[in-house]
């Protein structure tokens, strides 16, 4: 009997309307011989009412009682689609990221999975018709209740496809991946097929389709994704291994980060210890940092990178700490800034592709400052109030 995995996102299931209309399409395909497993977010804007709930007691949660608080938005979401399932006559089974299986580990807030026990999802389908997972949730060697970060549900939706060997259908309110956001550049254009490295590339530049984390994971189990529109019949996009083409796209797309912050650190002594000390306490708290530039001479020390603006709570306790042992440090902290990258796999075949973006800012007066590249991308930090412009530019220029 086939099995897929089927993921619907915040926004699918914002209403009970919304999923009574999901219930109605899973139980067409359930009587179509389909065994589902279905991974839900929670409703809406749940999560962020949660925060802010949160926020009106303290600046400093814990984090296994903001985990705890966290997961009670996706249980919701299983326990209303489980029952509108039931209600139609279809055997549906709920599960918290505990009750599935989905073991962790790492930090409470932003866990990576490390096993699912897929046995028990054999044994339940002897029973039941579609099972209901909580996404973005799961629990780790001590049966504590963690969390998976940012974009959690895609994350888990593709680690059980991995894990039980099927195919990912992801629903969201987009109709597939872009060559850039379309609310950005309206002239975008869907694409059919894009691959897991080109997609990757595209997420950890900016674009909030699908986490990084859940494509590198279907790369390397080689499970094909589909992303659509939730109950669309506009055809959506394949996320799969890179397809020989007659002729690549030297850029296939262009992300906007405007999600990021800039940091600044100087110190009038150069220390081999404070850089360490630095990227020690990085890795402690599991902080990806990108586009980093150092300057270390008689003269001191500089040190500039760009992370996520959602860690810059965790970046101060960092500074704060590392001043105890090192009090000439000055550090700076920036929100201003856009990240704008353009990512093809075509690029390793072409030349020129640099010199096009660079004469693109140039001849628009857009300033930039750190450029970073990779073999299939290039990423300029401009000012904020360039960013979206520059996006544009750059479309245009590549005929996106």
């Amino acid at each position: 009997m086939k099995r897929t995995v089927l993921k619907f996102g915040g926004s699918s299931v914002a209403s009970i309307d919304k999923i009574k209309d999901i219930a109605n399409y899973l139980s067409r395909r359930v009587k179509d011989g389909e065994q589902l497993i279905v991974v839900v977010s929670a409703m809406g804007k749940t999560t962020d009412e949660l925060l802010a709930h949160v926020h009106s007691i303290t600046d400093s949660p814990n984090e296994q009682d903001l985990a705890m608080l966290l997961t009670t938005g996706e249980q919701q979401t299983i326990s209303y689609l489980s029952i509108s399932m039931n209600d139609r006559d279809i055997k549906a089974k709920p599960l918290t990221g505990f009750q599935a299986g989905i073991e962790t580990v790492g930090h409470h807030l932003k866990s990576k999975i490390s096993k699912v026990n897929t046995k028990l999802f054999d044994h339940l389908f002897l029973t039941y018709d579609i099972i209901i997972v909580a996404g973005f949730q799961g629990f780790n060697d001590e049966n504590e209740i963690t969390t998976l970060g940012r974009g959690g549900s895609d994350t888990t939706a593709v680690a059980l496809a991995a894990a039980l060997q099927c195919p990912c259908e992801i629903y969201t309110d987009v109709t597939g991946v872009y060559s850039i956001d379309p609310r950005i550049y309206p002239e975008a254009k869907r694409l059919k097929v894009v691959s897991y490295e080109e997609m990757m590339e595209m997420s950890a530049l900016g674009a909030g389709v699908l986490t990084s984390r859940s494509i590198e994971i279907a790369k390397n189990y080689n499970i094909p994704i589909y992303l659509g529109k939730t109950l669309s019949q506009e055809k959506g996009t394949w996320i799969m291994p890179t397809i020989e083409m007659l002729e690549k796209k030297a850029v296939t797309g262009v992300a906007v980060d405007k999600d990021m912050i800039h940091i600044t650190l100087n110190h009038p002594a150069y220390y081999p210890q404070l850089l360490d000390d630095i990227f020690i306490n990085l890795e402690q708290e599991e902080i990806n940092v990108d586009m980093i530039s150092q300057i270390a001479n008689n003269e001191g020390l500089q040190l500039s990178f760009t992370m996520k603006d959602t860690e810059e709570h965790q970046i101060q306790q960092i500074f704060k700490r590392l001043r105890q042992d090192y009090p000439e440090l000055y550090f700076k902290i920036e929100d201003q800034f856009t990240k704008v990258s353009v990512i093809g796999s075509g690029m390793r075949d072409m030349t020129g592709v640099a010199s096009k973006v660079f004469r693109t800012l140039i001849e628009a007066n857009i300033p930039f400052y750190q450029v970073t590249t990779s073999e299939i991308s290039i990423s300029y930090v401009v000012d904020a109030k360039y960013g979206e412009r520059a996006a544009r530019l750059l479309c245009e220029r590549f005929e996106l």
